[in-house]
């Protein structure tokens, strides 16, 4: 599942991207990107069950940022692709999250399972940041 995922980011900021050069701006193409899928998730939640209201507690509300992390990635990849490539733009977004990942498990942030950053897996983040710098360097 997450390999799909995987597959559907670059797809995603590809789409986005164009759509923003239709729409002449980053934030109108988020917005009915983001209208569209709040549409499918509606039908889907349709067939499947909706939270019970008691659910949207404010307890924890920093898990509702999501959306606006979700809100800037697709802004940035709409406005940046076309103007750096969308290989480009997807580099510099898979650094980000080999960085940002390795920092949350790193310290447990967020509520996610610790997992500390030893030397071995420091390294291992070095060799595919070499790899993903290989994958895009020009020839």
């Amino acid at each position: 599942m997450m390999f799909a995922a995987g597959l559907g980011i670059p797809m995603f900021a590809s789409l986005n991207a164009g759509l923003g050069q239709q729409l002449h701006g980053a934030i109108s193409a988020t917005a009915v990107s983001f209208t569209v899928g709040l549409l499918v998730a509606l039908a889907v939640l349709s067939f499947t069950g909706f939270p019970a209201a008691a659910s949207f507690t404010m307890d924890k509300p920093y898990l509702y940022f999501g959306a606006v992390f979700m809100l800037f990635y697709a802004s940035a990849v709409a406005f940046s692709a076309p103007k750096i490539g969308l290989g480009n733009a997807i580099f510099f977004v898979l650094m980000g999250q080999l960085i940002s990942a390795a920092l949350i498990d790193h310290f447990g942030l967020l509520g996610v399972i610790q997992s500390s950053l030893t030397l071995k897996r420091v390294i291992g983040l070095f060799v595919m940041a070499i790899g993903l710098y290989l994958a895009r360097k020009p020839v």
